[in-house]
């Protein structure tokens, strides 16, 4: 769960900004009638404009090709496009040895990670990270097309494992996320020396937590963490930013949309500013809507760029379909019967619903029935949380229902059906997709390449009312599972999804 609520006030930003519009998720309410609440009173709420300071003045960027080995071949990401700078050279990365790395690291991705060879983004965008004078960097690209290495091995690379102090920080939008991308880090980076940890929301109750105002000044190299966390650690002065040399803002669509982070991450940007600190500034996420985009060219100065146009982002591995289910009752037959029955030999099941109530519920109705699911959502204590991502990530459960919580950057790769119980909608506005959302769900099934199947469960006429939202924005047809009751029917769309 992301961590806004629990932290203290920041410290004074370098320009001052007024507070932008509170609106909460789904995810944060127990139910609907909640929901209706909550968004009853954020619509009085009065909007504001962003923290940007518009007296900044940006350079233009002109359309240039960058060097690319044609021999990189990763038809998920054959549309990348590079938008650079100023004329620093740069030449895409055919192997690793390319990027001028440690013996350390180089093992560690050989080794540790057992990668071969960059993908097609690690090819373009290492250079972009690694090369003097290390230019800020705007990256959107494909669910699981290996936008997580970018950043932790620039972040590796940069840091001077002599030097005893922060120099990189990784902001992510859930505790998730953030324990994950340490794990990746900690694991690329085991014979470098480098050390690292997590700032991230912790119980006042576990006996392994010492509170950060009880602890010395951190000297740890890498701290990856939420942006209520970092902005405590560094109002109390225990997080100096002065050594800072990389920042990274995962999931940054998020981190700087004006209902997301926006607030918090501008307040850490400027205390890096302050410190006089000369940092590079890399924005990695699957989407940024043309709000976020104006927001962040008003707000970064210098940057290269990789754009995917909204119509590539669909991954071509994960085949989508459509279930039209005359009530609820048949939405959990549909997912008991025909979904888990037959999918249940094809790897791991992700069920997203828009509520606590619905998780929870959902829950219930599957274990009575006879299956072993897991749920996660935003009012379980981080211990209950961190278990059960434990216990899907080590495969010793095979369905995990959630709010939203794991659709941003959640990787496993073994999920290859995801099922949309509720359809997500901006909150409080029942016909209004979240399209950033629903592609982020998708991209949870066939990471990395692999084959995957999304099904949407319709119920009524709003729900079918979103999905064609869906389908016209995304410039797609999503195919129709022609009978809800069909066992050949869902066995044809999970061939068709090369699942069977």
């Amino acid at each position: 769960m992301s961590d806004t609520a629990a932290t203290t006030a920041a410290t004074t930003a370098t320009t001052t900004t007024p507070s932008p519009e509170i609106r909460p998720s789904w995810g944060d309410v127990a139910d609907e009638e909640d929901a209706a609440a909550a968004a009853s009173a954020a619509a009085s709420a009065s909007a504001a404009v962003s923290a940007a300071d518009t007296s900044d003045q940006l350079l233009e960027v002109e359309q240039l090709s960058i060097n690319e080995r044609k021999d990189l071949d990763d038809p998920e990401d054959a549309h990348i496009q590079a938008v650079l700078t100023g004329d620093t050279p740069y030449n895409s990365a055919k192997k690793f040895e390319d990027l001028n790395l440690s013996e350390e690291l180089l093992k560690g991705l050989y080794v540790e990670m057992r990668f071969e060879r960059p993908s097609k983004i690690q090819a373009i965008t290492l250079p972009m990270i690694l090369t003097p004078p290390h230019k800020n960097l705007i990256a959107q690209a494909h669910n699981g097309s290996g936008k997580t290495t970018c950043f932790v091995l620039g972040m590796l690379s940069r840091v001077d494992p002599k030097l005893q102090a922060p120099q990189a920080l990784c902001i992510c939008p859930t505790r998730e996320l953030a324990v994950q991308n340490l794990e990746v880090l900690k694991k690329m980076g085991k014979y470098t020396g480098i050390t690292a940890e997590r700032a991230i929301p912790e119980d006042r109750d576990n006996p392994t937590h010492t509170p950060i105002n009880k602890r010395p000044p951190v000297t740890t190299q890498v701290i990856i963490g939420t942006p209520g966390t970092i902005k405590k650690w560094t109002s109390l002065r225990k997080l100096g930013l002065r050594h800072m040399k990389i920042l990274v803002f995962d999931e940054a669509d998020h981190m700087l949309a004006e209902d997301g982070f926006q607030d918090d991450s501008m307040r850490i940007i400027n205390e890096i500013k302050k410190s006089g600190a000369n940092c590079q500034v890399l924005l990695f996420s699957a989407t940024f809507n043309e709000k976020v985009k104006n927001f962040v060219t008003r707000t970064i100065q210098d940057y290269n760029q990789l754009f995917v146009k909204k119509e590539e982002l669909s991954l071509e591995s994960v085949k989508q379909y459509k279930v039209r289910c005359p009530d609820e009752l048949a939405k959990v037959h549909v997912i008991k019967d025909k979904i888990l029955e037959l999918g249940q030999k094809l790897g791991q099941t992700i069920i997203f619903v828009r509520t606590r109530a619905s998780a929870g519920s959902l829950h219930k109705a599957l274990v009575e029935l006879g299956y072993e699911v897991t749920t996660i959502q935003g009012a379980l204590n981080n211990e209950e949380r961190d278990k059960i991502v434990k216990e899907f990530r080590d495969g010793l459960t095979k369905v995990l229902i959630s709010t939203d919580v794991l659709a941003r950057g959640f990787d496993q790769s073994q999920v290859n059906l995801v099922v949309n119980y509720d359809l997500p909608v901006v909150h409080g506005q029942w016909l209004e997709p979240n399209y950033e959302v629903y592609l982020h769900r998708v991209g949870r099934a066939g990471r990395f390449g692999r084959k995957g199947a999304v099904f949407n469960l319709l119920c009524d006429d709003r729900d079918y009312t979103v999905m064609e939202k869906i389908e016209q924005y995304f410039g797609t047809t999503i195919a129709e599972v022609p009978s809800f009751e069909s066992d050949t029917d869902f066995e044809v769309a999970l061939k068709e999804a090369g699942l069977l």
